[in-house]
């Protein structure tokens, strides 16, 4: 499909979802010279993307696949902006880059030993850590508990304002000839011969050489109206915000917990303290995670046991008022391994998805892989992990619950 020089003029690509992924990918696609066309059922980043955190962490991921994916992403992330800034600064300047840092607190004797273990695996994968004493997490964090019994500072971790990041990413794709659909519902493919030649949508059909699955939590169901089902699900988080602050907290600080829930297949209530500030001041406070399919209503009780594990760590927030609550849904795999690769099915369909809490961190470094998969190029890093035909994702999984789907 190349042109002799490794570029992909004329030929159509086809993004699916206008998430930071999807925006990511559509990037990367049209500076390769791809003919993009962004598909969105409603507004670019106005779904996950909206309801995340920013995170752009390397802190929660043991040594393997994901990790690697988050330090090429890390890498990456710097270098997409700059180059972004030089098309569009105003759009660059409002993505908010933080490289803040990120500090893991341990509250128990046996939480303390299984994050030194865990900081001590990261440290051979080349993540940079930093064991901090009282003193020291104190001078870091000042309003933080004093019953701290081990914390690991990660300064490689970082923080986005997620919706303006993905614009950026989806104005850089546009300066370089994208188009963009909104309001714009994919119904079903057309498929000739074993390949995928359009999608049917509300809007009329859509030709194209590729189409690209990232639809975020909705992966699973576009993939199933394509004729190809995926197991990508739905996982509900749920985020307090707090009235403005003076500064308070000074890195995304979060209990060892988080890493167990994160890695937990378990459908019911998990949660975990995650607690950081942004610039307008606000203090956001996770996480929870639990499978309840689409079901968007906020649960008092998940907010409360969130909010009882935050205060664990910075009881200075108890008379702190909350202004709002929100939540969302990451997408979800059994295996925990984001999904980027070519459908074996359906020759033209690619998914690029079920990153689940770490989609905002891990898009460009996605977007990269994908467009070297599709020009055929060497890859940044071993793709076998993430492949679709593995069986978390098109084994019995792929039939899953109605309430998980509906």
């Amino acid at each position: 499909m190349t042109n002799g020089d490794g570029s992909m003029y004329g030929t159509r690509a086809v993004v699916l979802g206008a998430g930071i992924v999807g925006c990511a990918c559509a990037r990367e696609l049209a500076l390769a010279g791809f003919d993009v066309t962004v598909v969105e059922r409603g507004a670019p980043a106005s779904a996950t993307t909206a309801h995340g955190e920013g995170n752009v962490l390397v802190s929660d991921k043991g040594p393997g696949p994901e990790l690697e994916l988050a330090q090429l992403s890390r890498a990456l992330w710097p270098r997409v902006l700059a180059a972004a800034a030089e098309r569009n600064a105003h759009a660059a300047r409002a993505v908010e880059w933080e490289p803040k840092g990120g500090i893991v607190v341990a509250t128990t004797d046996a939480g303390a030993r299984e994050l030194t273990r865990f900081a001590a695996a990261q440290r051979t994968a080349g993540v940079h850590t930093e064991d901090l004493d009282a003193d020291a997490l104190a001078a870091a964090e000042p309003y933080l508990t004093r019953e701290a019994a081990a914390a690991v500072r990660y300064p490689q971790d970082a923080q986005v304002q997620p919706a303006a990041a993905a614009a950026a990413l989806l104005t850089d794709a546009l300066a370089a000839g994208a188009a963009l659909r909104t309001d714009c519902e994919v119904l079903g493919a057309v498929t000739r011969g074993g390949r995928i030649t359009a999608v049917r949508t509300s809007a009329g059909p859509l030709e194209a050489d590729c189409f690209v699955n990232a639809a975020g939590p909705w992966s699973g169901r576009l993939a199933t109206r394509l004729g190809a089902p995926v197991d990508i699900r739905p996982r509900r988080g749920d985020v307090l915000v707090t009235t403005p602050l003076p500064p308070t907290v000074f890195h995304k600080v979060y209990d060892a917990d988080y890493v167990g829930a994160v890695g937990s297949g378990a459908a019911d209530l998990r949660t975990s303290a995650v607690v950081e500030s942004t610039r307008a001041g606000t203090v956001l406070i996770g996480s929870s995670r639990r499978r309840v399919g689409f079901d968007d209503r906020l649960r008092p009780e998940v907010l409360s046991a969130v909010a009882a594990k935050a205060l664990r760590l910075f009881p200075a927030l108890a008379g702190v008022p909350v202004m709002r609550a929100y939540g969302g849904f990451r997408p979800y795999v059994p295996d925990h391994l984001p999904v980027i690769g070519a459908d074996p099915r359906m020759a033209g369909l690619w998914h690029v998805g079920g990153h689940e809490g770490a989609g905002i961190g891990l898009s460009v470094g996605s977007a990269r892989l994908l467009r070297q998969l599709l020009l055929g190029e060497p890859t940044d890093m071993d793709t076998t992990p993430f492949r679709v035909d593995r069986p978390a994702v098109l084994g019995e999984h792929t039939r899953t619950t109605r309430e998980e789907t509906a």
